[in-house]
């Protein structure tokens, strides 16, 4: 727990775009261990730094963004009560590829045209 308070002090001390190009980063490594059935643990542990990442970012972004960055967790949220089933299902995994793969390019827009708020 300590370790990651420190994460979050270091965190929310950077940029904003650089919050989020760690979230789109965060989002890319989900993306590319779904392949492998011996990363279940891990993604499961990414995705619940991703939902920390974004609780961090979205107080200092624009409204808007913020309300999509709620949305990412929501989906997220939603595939991490699901996992079991999405990891078993390669149809549906294939499906969570797909939104990651949206949800990253919607994140790296926002990396590049947000400015933080004041």
């Amino acid at each position: 727990m300590i370790n990651l308070t420190y994460k979050q002090e270091t965190f929310i001390k950077d940029d904003v775009s650089i919050g989020l190009s760690n979230l789109n980063n965060h989002l890319k490594q989900i993306q590319g261990l779904l392949q492998d059935v011996n990363n279940n643990e891990v993604i499961k542990s990414l995705i619940r730094q991703t939902m920390y990442f974004i609780e961090w970012i979205a107080p200092d972004v624009e409204f808007d963004y913020a309300f999509e960055l709620v949305n990412l967790g929501r989906f997220l949220t939603r595939w991490l009560f699901k996992w079991e089933q999405i990891w078993n299902d390669t149809e549906a995994s294939n499906q969570v590829n797909q939104e990651l793969g949206n949800w990253n390019d919607r994140v790296l827009q926002m990396s590049q045209l947000t400015v933080q708020k004041p």
